[in-house]
């Protein structure tokens, strides 16, 4: 059933809604989804007023719709959110599991409106088992979010694993409450289109995993905002099934103080052709960072250790970037495992710089099996672009400057074959 064929479906609002925030409704609004799955599906519909539930479970063919005014609010007891362990098998069965919002095997589900998710997530501290997700859903077909807000969750605000068809679009997320505060997290699903987000979040904004065997394949981000207390743009860390036909495109990205874009390859896997595009950053700890490791852990407890991956066929351009921090950024393979065929194209990337002489002569650490993040390797030897263990680099219309004096050249390069560098060197400007 398409959305289209739904909307012509019974609207249905649960009967005689508390809408103080205090009195809890979880039975009244999950006895009206029941109710229109049982009918072939059909839209809840959340008046105007302040709901407090716990876990909701969806049903196919079933849309959620926050009118305008509309807050749903997560309870903030624990008891409230019931164990949601999921079938599908991966790395985060080892994370929480419960949930504001749940679907799992279901086809064409829908969150949608002018309203507001609150999770009310200051209430909730400590490991991952007691702080529920937002919204999860798992091994669904055909999945819509539309047009809410998403604020304060406890742990993940979204998480879409092993799905097929999800679109996402209009969306705005304020979440920095609590640890763990990805914006969206996109794992082993397919087909996947997101559009027009407003992303604020105390984790990565964006972040695509692959959290067992299956791929992320099939992915498109375009039109989006996106802050962050980590990384706004991130591929990994969890890679085991890999990434494949990735579009990262005509979007904003500033006040970051991880990664703007991270592309990280560390357990295993094969991320394949990665189109990145017509991106602005603003303030950021490195416009861009790219990592092939070795940390090599397996999805399931037990499981083997997984050989290093693959990053290869992977194409950058349009990358406009100011207030890059002093560390530079780090384009990185392992030795006997190079990053492969990376292009760099219509690029210009600002520092603020600040370099020493001593900072110039370091030789960064391999540290093949650490956790990737853009300062992983300390201050680089480079103030702009670091390049090591790689095969088929090109720099196209590369110009990399920096704001303060610098004893650090703009590029340094080592185990690098195949270097192609076009309409000349990296510029050096000092302001």
């Amino acid at each position: 059933m398409n959305r289209r064929r739904l909307l012509t479906l019974a609207a249905l609002a649960p009967p005689a809604l508390a809408s103080d925030g205090q009195t809890l409704s979880t039975k009244k609004f999950q006895d009206a989804i029941d109710a229109c799955g049982r009918h072939g599906g059909g839209t809840v519909l959340i008046p105007p007023g302040r709901h407090l539930t716990g876990t909701l479970v969806l049903r196919s063919n079933v849309r959620l719709l926050l009118e305008p005014g509309a807050v749903l609010l997560g309870s903030t007891r624990l008891a409230d959110y019931p164990v949601m362990p999921g079938a599908f098998r991966g790395y985060t069965n080892n994370y929480t599991d419960k949930c504001l919002i749940f679907a799992e095997d279901a086809d064409n589900v829908f969150i949608e409106g002018r309203g507001t998710i609150d999770g009310q997530g200051k209430a909730f501290q400590g490991p991952y088992k007691v702080r529920p997700y937002m919204i999860r859903v798992i091994n669904c077909r055909n999945v819509g979010v539309a047009d809410v807000t998403i604020r304060d969750s406890p742990m993940w605000v979204q998480h879409y694993l092993g799905c097929e068809g999800v679109a996402i679009r209009g969306i705005t997320v304020r979440s920095y409450v609590n640890a763990n505060n990805d914006g969206i997290d996109i794992d082993c699903s397919s087909r996947v289109r997101i559009s027009d987000c407003d992303i604020a979040s105390g984790d990565d904004a964006i972040v695509l995993k692959s959290t067992s065997s299956r791929a992320c394949r099939d992915v498109a981000v375009t039109n989006c905002v996106l802050t962050s207390a980590c990384n706004a743009f991130k591929l990994g860390t969890e890679t085991n099934g890999g990434f494949e036909d990735i579009v990262f495109s005509n979007s904003t990205i500033y006040d970051t103080r991880l990664a703007g874009i991270a592309l990280e390859m560390v357990d295993g896997g094969l991320m394949d052709r990665v189109a990145i595009s017509n991106v602005t950053l603003r303030n950021t700890g490195a416009p861009l960072f790219v990592r092939l490791g070795d940390r090599a852990r397996p999805f399931v407890d037990g499981g083997s250790r997984q050989p290093p991956g693959r990053l290869r066929n992977v194409t950058i351009s349009g990358v406009r970037a100011t207030g890059g921090s002093r560390t530079g950024c780090a384009i990185s393979g392992i030795p006997g495992h190079p990053i492969e065929n990376l292009t760099l194209r219509d690029i210009r990337l600002e520092f603020l710089g600040g370099g020493t002489d001593e900072d110039a002569r370091r030789k960064p650490e391999e540290k093949a099996d650490a956790y990737p993040e853009f300062k992983m390797f300390g201050t680089l030897p480079a103030y702009g672009l670091y390049c090591r263990h790689v095969r088929g680099l090109k720099l196209h219309d590369v110009e990399v400057a920096v704001l303060g004096k610098d004893a650090r050249p703009p590029l340094v390069v080592e185990d690098v074959e195949g270097l192609s560098v076009e309409n000349g060197p990296p510029l050096l400007r000092v302001g």
